[in-house]
């Protein structure tokens, strides 16, 4: 899934991604249940945070390098990461506002 609000990240694409700036990751699978829900509502967090961060999206079946090295082991997963590095983490579907604020904190 591609668009311009939630961008679809392979593990090439990865690292250069969450460079610079605030970035929020979904770790997900199409096959997920949950992972549907928290991909409608990623949506509405990037209309809401718009310019102040990124949101992407890395489904573990296809970039399974990148879950691995974060040690993504339940979906969906989030990691909000600044300039590159890890500043929190999400395991199960969130809400809207929770990740709104952290990104907010980040910022």
């Amino acid at each position: 899934m591609q668009d311009k609000k939630v961008t679809e990240l392979s593990d090439s694409q990865f690292d250069a991604a969450i460079a610079n700036g605030v970035t929020l990751v979904d770790f997900w699978a199409p096959w997920c249940g949950p992972c549907g829900m928290q991909g409608s509502i990623l949506q509405e967090v990037g209309e809401s945070v718009d310019g102040q961060a990124k949101i992407a999206k890395v489904n573990v079946d296809e970039a399974g390098g990148v879950a691995g090295r974060f040690g993504v082991q339940a979906i969906p997963t989030l990691l909000l990461f600044k300039d590159g590095n890890e500043v929190r983490r999400f395991v199960g579907v969130q809400p809207k506002e929770i990740l709104i604020d952290a990104i907010g904190s980040a910022v």
